[in-house]
């Protein structure tokens, strides 16, 4: 099973979800997070007010930190490999992360040339 780390700015709470300003993107973010636990993937949150430990004992999180700073996050990590930085994943996303949606394979059908201009010969091209 992969672990999913979301590394995030700080937030006024452990959600993001508090306060007057509530961000729709955070409120739907955490809805997912919970059901996809409910799910049993390994994901979890710091946030840099309330868990700093968590960045500084990761070297992936302090490169990309002295690098982009942390205008750069939300920081997305699978098993300490960066796959999204700078805004939240969807629910999609994360579940694709997790190896639970696999992506349709992309399936190329040739077509006959006939042509630039399908086949004219008034040479269009």
């Amino acid at each position: 099973m992969v672990s999913i780390r979301v590394f995030e700015p700080a937030l006024c709470c452990n959600t993001g979800v508090c306060g007057e300003d509530v961000d729709q993107a955070l409120v739907e973010f955490t809805a997912n997070l919970d059901s996809l636990r409910q799910q049993g993937i390994d994901i979890t949150r710091h946030n840099l007010a309330n868990d700093p430990d968590a960045f500084v004992r990761n070297p992936v999180v302090m490169n990309f930190l002295n690098a982009a700073g942390s205008e750069g996050l939300p920081l997305v990590l699978v098993d300490d490999v960066t796959v999204l930085t700078g805004r939240y994943p969807t629910r999609d996303m994360v579940s694709k992360y997790a190896g639970l949606a696999s992506t349709p394979a992309l399936t190329l059908t040739p077509v006959a040339s006939q042509g630039c201009c399908g086949g004219s010969s008034s040479n269009c091209c």
